[in-house]
């Protein structure tokens, strides 16, 4: 089903304010770490936000999203102060780890001839989940 204009535009106003408090947090107390919000998806009732980040370095990215899943309430919080004139109901965050980075880079690296040639053998690519 097709995102209506509403979810649109709340996502976008959760997924600008969340790359804020991240980043902030991020420099606060993880240095050298990179975090992005690459995709915020909002259900149709508006109850429900997902949120996909795009973490760098990659090897550190379920510690980094299972540490913001614990602290989900306060980053909860935090997002409802700065969007109390934008929405009546804070959404409730779910936060997930992007691995389209690692994808691409897996492409990359195969058609570059440093891993076994995916066109000829496509079942070594790993099989992605659609969003």
């Amino acid at each position: 089903m097709e995102e209506t204009n509403r979810q649109q535009k709340i996502a976008g106003v959760l997924q600008k304010d969340l790359v804020d408090v991240l980043q902030k947090a991020a420099q606060d107390g993880m240095k050298g770490v990179i975090i992005s919000v690459s995709k915020v998806y909002v259900t149709s009732d508006l109850g429900v936000a997902k949120v996909y980040l795009s973490i760098f370095p990659s090897e550190k990215r379920d510690e980094i999203v299972k540490g913001i899943q614990s602290n989900t309430p306060l980053i909860r919080h935090e997002m409802a102060k700065r969007t109390r004139n934008q929405l009546r109901r804070m959404p409730e965050l779910l936060f997930f780890g992007d691995d389209t980075l690692d994808y691409i880079e897996d492409i990359d690296k195969s058609l570059k001839g440093e891993d076994e040639n995916p066109i000829k053998n496509p079942d070594i690519l790993p099989k992605r989940k659609k969003i």
